[in-house]
């Protein structure tokens, strides 16, 4: 019988929070399993809705500030103030992210994470002495420069003059001058929440592998590239701690290369669920499930490279806990996550991706629902089963 349901999905970039997520998927529990006990358990990854989820799990605050957008503009942006301690949170998402950059703005070239250093300063003017900055659903590709000229340093061509924002720009970086880098920064505890399967440069660099979601052409993502490597080389060599490999070390490509400019200052960059799922006690909630229902916008080959259904999926497999997975699209190895026991389109027919993103939460219902009928059905089947050379018929209870 399934009498607890846990419901553990990640949100659809620019269509359902992880919260509207898990409340679409509850209600298509409840449609198949009216006396059902559901847990919710909406997850982050660091992208949108980091602050809030973690300050509302821990009892801390949202502290609203004015910040520099992506694309230049001044925005109302936020960032979180745990409860029980001094730690900030920052979502970098929630002043650069995708959702952020208007469409015929899509260039990741151009966007900074220049309010991600205005937040940070903010948070530090909290008096907070531990500041988690949370990587995902970023619409940046910089390295993580503009938010270091937000802290203080300057970025200088071969002229002397500073340069201006944007990933683009850093092909005509000569030198980093980081005297004026605010001074707090060495005493507090910096720590960045990333997937480190990204990196910063080559093959499976951030412009390569992000770039086009961000909406770069084929010609945007070598300039990008290159921009990259020289900022991975000039930043080493006059900003970075010692030993530091910027380049090419788990996570430096967080968020357009983020991981890497924070790096350079000292930050840990630390797999983002170790940092982020200790606050919701998911493994205990998952011990005790009957299934585990999670989701995401797409189900493919990147799946397993630290994205949210597979980490669920691990960990539910501690518990010995079966696993559906929901998604918006299923592409190659879609059937392949390890620990996901099935997986699910939500999608009933081929429409336009402004009509599915329009749609999310009423197309994540009608999906679940679907799924757990089958499923039900699949309990109420007899099996067969081997016994001395034939098959004999048995029941499923």
């Amino acid at each position: 019988m399934l009498n607890r349901v846990v419901v553990a999905p990640s949100g659809f970039k620019e269509s359902l929070s992880a919260e509207a997520a898990a409340e679409a998927i509850a209600a298509g529990v409840r449609r198949v399993l009216p006396g059902a006990d559901i847990d919710l358990v909406p997850l982050v990854d660091g992208g949108e809705g980091t602050a809030l989820a973690l300050a509302a799990a821990t009892g801390g605050r949202i502290v609203t500030t004015a910040a520099t957008g992506p694309v230049g503009q001044t925005i109302a942006a936020h960032f979180a103030l745990l409860g029980g301690g001094d730690t900030a949170v920052v979502e970098m998402a929630a002043v650069a992210g995708l959702s952020l950059v208007p469409h015929g703005l899509r260039d990741p070239g151009a966007t900074t994470t220049y309010g991600v250093g205005e937040l940070i300063r903010a948070a530090l003017d909290t008096g907070a002495r531990r500041i988690l900055v949370g990587c995902g659903d970023s619409g940046t590709s910089d390295g993580g420069a503009g938010a270091l000229q937000a802290l203080g340093a300057r970025l200088l061509d071969a002229d002397g003059r500073e340069l201006p924002r944007g990933g683009r720009e850093l092909t005509r970086l000569h030198r980093i001058d980081p005297t004026g880098l605010d001074p707090r920064l060495t005493e507090v505890e910096l720590l960045v929440a990333c997937n480190p399967y990204n990196v910063l440069c080559g093959e499976r660099g951030v412009a390569r592998v992000f770039g086009p979601q961000k909406g770069a052409t084929p010609a945007q993502v070598e300039e990008l590239s290159a921009a990259l490597e020289n900022w991975a080389f000039v930043l080493t060599r006059d900003a970075a701690v010692p030993d530091s490999d910027l380049r090419s070390g788990p996570g430096t490509g967080a968020s357009g290369g983020l991981g890497a400019g924070l790096a350079a200052l000292g930050a840990r960059l630390l797999p983002r669920f170790d940092v982020l799922l200790d606050h919701l006690d998911l493994d205990a909630r998952l011990a005790r499930a009957d299934l585990v229902v999670t989701a995401e916008g797409a189900l493919d080959l990147q799946t397993p490279r630290g994205k949210v259904p597979a980490e669920v999926a691990r960990r539910a497999k501690l518990h010995g806990r079966p696993v559906l997975a929901l998604a918006g699209t299923l592409g190659e190895g879609a059937g392949e996550v390890p620990g996901v026991d099935a997986c699910h389109g939500i999608l009933p027919a081929p429409m336009e991706l402004a009509e599915a993103l329009l749609r999310g939460s009423e197309l994540l219902t009608d999906a679940t629902e679907r799924a757990l009928r089958m499923i039900v059905l699949g309990t109420r089947l007899p099996v067969q089963a081997e016994v001395s050379g034939t098959q004999r018929p048995s029941s499923v209870r």
